[in-house]
């Protein structure tokens, strides 16, 4: 049943989810023991500089770019372009697809307070548009 519903969603429809992360339970042995990682208001600060340095860019979100500021803010090296034309033809991916995966980049490179994409943001926006095909292909 799972598969037939899944089916029924169209690749134009998943191609507007910009982010499609599985979450998997959580065992009560890693929930009743310490917490570590960050803390939400880390979290939340770091979101809230890389607001400010969207707003600071063009005043708006990274979702907002326009394909001319996708261009001007998310250059990518060679590594990065080539990981990324490897994705576009192994996972079978979209022309909307490749922008969204820019955005997200930027986006993670935002929140990493990186000034450039980097190889490390654009394979962890690569792994949030993979998922959608292992799950609903």
């Amino acid at each position: 049943m799972i598969t037939k519903y899944r089916n029924r969603v169209s690749g134009p429809l998943l191609d507007r989810i910009d982010i499609h992360v599985e979450v998997p339970a959580v065992k009560y042995k890693e929930m009743a023991g310490e917490a570590t990682g960050e803390t939400s208001e880390q979290v939340r600060g770091r979101v809230e500089q890389a607001r400010a340095v969207q707003r600071r860019r063009f005043k708006h979100s990274n979702a907002r770019m326009t394909p001319k500021q996708i261009k001007e803010h998310c250059r990518l090296d060679e590594e990065c372009q080539e990981l990324l034309k490897m994705a576009m033809t192994e996972l079978n991916l979209s022309a909307r697809a490749y922008d969204r995966i820019l955005k997200v980049s930027r986006n993670i490179a935002d929140l990493d307070a990186s000034a450039n994409i980097q190889l490390q943001h654009i394979s962890e926006a690569i792994q949030y548009r993979s998922l959608d095909r292992q799950l609903w292909t």
